[in-house]
């Protein structure tokens, strides 16, 4: 890890307890509502590859919230929602809460392959990436090398795949993602979700909406 990325959620080990619990209360990250929403921002950010360190959610701050909505806003997403963020009082949890969700919205809305291709290949090879996103495992390496530009179609799916693994990290490792995609799930009728994701699909489609909300429920429920 770089000195950089441990600086983001590494506490300073001199400061006495009770400067760390002050430091706490008095964080934004102390109202239930903030915490969730920036939890899920920063999920979503390391998801799509926008940040490197898998986040430690037991020691987030709201520093290192910031620099990852700082990461965001320079992948050209929610700049309107992060200037007014770096605006607010950290003591004015419900526009930090308004924010933060903004731009975990405006996230969920935006592919981004240049980032998306390397962390969605840290858990499937190009094989069994290649027929989720309905192309050819020689496409899946050309689009993830940037010698071709990703067809926005092929972009929506594999975003689709990022968010889908990046809420099934919370619960499982990559070996357990690619299992969950390939067992039958009776939310899904008994249909493996892999088997639903076939041909010329899209993420609005009702299979795909079905296995986001299941993916969605293992942020509440690990046993989901």
């Amino acid at each position: 890890m770089t000195a950089a990325l441990a600086g983001e959620y590494d506490l300073d080990m001199n400061r006495s307890v009770a400067d760390i619990q002050l430091e706490s209360a008095a964080s934004p990250l102390a109202d239930p509502a903030v915490a969730r929403v920036a939890a899920d921002t920063v999920r979503k950010a390391y998801a799509v590859g926008l940040v490197d360190e898998s986040p430690d959610f037991a020691a987030l701050t709201y520093p290192a919230v910031k620099r990852v909505v700082a990461r965001v806003r320079a992948a050209g997403i929610g700049g309107i929602a992060a200037a007014s963020l770096a605006r607010t009082d950290p003591a004015d949890v419900a526009a930090i809460a308004r924010e933060l969700r903004q731009i975990e919205s405006l996230l969920e809305q935006s592919p981004v392959p240049d980032t998306e291709w390397p962390r969605v290949l840290q858990v499937f090879d190009r094989d069994r990436l290649a027929p989720l996103l309905g192309i050819s495992p020689s496409s899946a390496v050309r689009y993830a090398r940037g010698e071709r530009r990703t067809p926005d179609a092929v972009a929506a799916r594999l975003h689709f795949i990022a968010l889908v693994s990046g809420d099934l990290a919370g619960a499982y490792n990559a070996i357990g993602i690619r299992r969950w995609f390939e067992r039958p799930r009776a939310a899904l009728d008994g249909r493996a979700p892999a088997g639903l994701l076939t041909g010329d699909w899209a993420p609005d489609d009702e299979g795909a909406v079905r296995i986001r909300e299941l993916a969605r429920s293992v942020v509440e429920s690990p046993a989901t």
